[in-house]
């Protein structure tokens, strides 16, 4: 099943240094965005009698086939028809491939939108911008006047992010690019001003990136963990490469951690999640 794409073009916002509302109020101080929202809804794949299942129509990029490991290859290519991507999403993920940057596939990317809108997320975090693959999916899922930070050490991905955030139409304010090391950075965001925290940057450095997300949460709100499964060798007791050990730690960390509700998302590269409540009386 495959489907057609439209494109819209616009504008992108620039970084500030610091973000997110004042300690004490979670949704005070939230910085003035345009309130039209310019998200464009992927459109549902139809069915064409004439195209044979699984090759793409002449002249479209096809999507990328589905992370998880072990998918039968006719799940892997519904799953793909399921999550649709437009335009400007499949010229964002082109831009990943060119220059050899991961991708949230179609499946993880729909999943960060649906947490997105589910914490109606006016301010969110993201670290790891990337080409702008996963910032588009979660931009189209905050609230109307909601404003993404996604935080690169790479300048090179987020010029290309903005090239992304341009052509998908996404309003100067939306998202807010800020670049450098996301341990450096994080210090610099309000305590308990944010929705929402994405983490896709070090694999490695996830246990150090829970603290942080922690400290940024308000009580309700989410962080993710982008990459959970470690390419499905999480449960190999055989596996002891450093990406595996630390995929381990960090779930038992969330797992472990009182102030979160945890869960493991099978989608994609794995996506761990916590939902942030008061803790338990001692």
């Amino acid at each position: 099943m495959w489907w057609r794409q439209r494109a819209r073009r616009g504008a992108q916002g620039l970084p500030e240094e610091r973000a997110g509302p004042q300690p004490g109020s979670p949704r005070a101080g939230r910085p003035a965005v345009p309130t039209r929202l310019a998200a464009v809804q992927p459109r549902r794949p139809a069915i064409d009698s004439g195209q044979q299942p699984g090759a793409p129509r002449t002249g479209d990029v096809p999507p990328a086939a589905p992370s998880a490991p072990g998918l039968p290859a006719g799940l892997a290519a519904w799953l793909a028809a399921f999550q649709p991507e437009d335009a400007p999403l499949l010229a964002a993920r082109q831009r990943s491939r060119e220059v050899g940057v991961p991708a949230v596939d179609e499946a993880t990317g729909a999943a960060l939108r649906v947490l997105a809108t589910v914490c109606d997320a006016r301010h969110a975090v993201e670290l790891g911008t990337g080409a702008g693959v996963s910032t588009l999916w979660l931009v189209r899922g905050l609230h109307k006047d909601g404003v993404l930070t996604s935080i690169d050490a790479e300048p090179e991905h987020q010029r290309l992010a903005k090239l992304s955030l341009a052509e998908a139409g996404t309003p100067s304010g939306r998202v807010r690019l800020i670049a450098g090391r996301a341990l450096d950075v994080l210090p610099r965001l309000s305590d308990g001003g944010y929705d929402l925290v994405v983490c896709d940057a070090v694999p490695a450095e996830g246990v150090d990136y829970l603290p942080a997300a922690l400290r940024l949460l308000r009580t309700g709100g989410v962080v993710a963990f982008v990459g959970a499964l470690a390419g499905g060798r999480v449960g190999d007791p055989s596996a002891r490469d450093p990406e595996v050990v630390a995929a381990r730690e960090l779930a038992r960390a969330v797992r472990e951690e009182p102030r979160l509700v945890p869960a493991v998302l099978p989608v994609g590269a794995g996506l761990l999640i916590g939902v942030k409540v008061e803790p338990p009386p001692s």
